[in-house]
C-alpha cells in the first residue's frame, strides 16, 4: 500500500494528495459498511430497557416507514440514536452530523434535535425541565420532530411490536449513504 512522503501536511504534493484522495473516496464509500456494524453493536444495549438500542432503532425505522414517511426520514429514525455508543450526552449532536451530508435540513434538525425535545416525556424524574423544547415552538420544523419524537421514538420500545430486521433496511441506508453529499456551506 503506498504512502504518502510527508510528516506534515504542509509539505504534501499534488501526487501525495491525490493518493490520499483516492484512499478518502475507498473509505467514503465503505461508508454504509461501518453504520451497519455500528448499528449492530447497538444489539445487547440498553440495559434496563425491554430491547436493546438495536431493536429501538429497528422499531423507529418500522413505525417511520409504517407511517409513510420518506426514505431519508427512515434512514433517520433508523440512525437516530447511533450517537449513543461514543456520546451518550449528546447522542442527537453526533448523528445528526453522520446524516448531515446526506438528508436534507429538516431531517438533520429533527434528529439533532429529538433529544432535547424527547425530555418532555421523562425530565420531570430527574428534577430537570421537560419543557426546553418549547424554546423552539417558533421553529419551521418544531412540529416535524415534536411529530417524529412522539410516533417514531418514545414508543419504539415494545418487544412485542412487529419489527422488521436491519436487512429490510439496508438498501436504503446504502441507497442515502451513496449519495453524492449535500454542500455543508448551505
Amino acid at each position: 500500500m503506498s504512502t504518502v512522503a510527508f510528516t506534515e501536511m504542509k509539505h504534501g504534493t499534488a501526487q501525495d494528495y491525490l493518493l490520499l484522495q483516492e484512499r478518502e473516496a475507498e473509505y467514503i464509500r465503505a461508508l454504509p459498511d461501518r453504520l451497519l456494524a455500528a448499528l449492530q453493536r447497538l444489539d445487547g444495549s440498553l440495559e434496563g430497557y425491554q430491547v436493546s438500542r438495536l431493536t429501538h432503532s429497528l422499531q423507529s425505522a418500522t413505525r417511520a416507514e409504517a407511517d409513510g414517511e420518506d426514505i431519508e426520514m427512515i434512514v433517520a429514525a433508523l440512525l437516530h440514536d447511533l450517537g449513543d455508543e461514543l456520546a451518550p450526552e449528546n447522542h442527537s449532536q453526533l448523528a445528526a452530523a453522520i446524516v448531515r451530508p446526506y438528508v436534507r435540513a429538516e431531517v438533520t434538525w429533527i434528529v439533532e434535535m429529538h433529544g432535547l425535545f424527547q425530555m418532555q416525556y421523562y425530565a420531570h424524574h430527574y428534577g430537570r425541565d421537560p419543557n426546553g423544547h418549547l424554546a423552539w415552538r417558533n421553529h419551521p420544523w418544531y412540529h416535524a420532530c415534536m411529530r417524529f419524537c412522539e410516533r417514531f421514538d418514545q414508543c419504539a420500545f415494545d418487544p412485542h411490536y412487529p419489527t422488521l430486521p436491519l436487512a429490510h433496511f439496508e438498501p436504503m441506508l446504502r441507497q442515502v449513504f451513496g449519495r453524492t453529499p449535500f454542500s455543508l456551506d448551505s
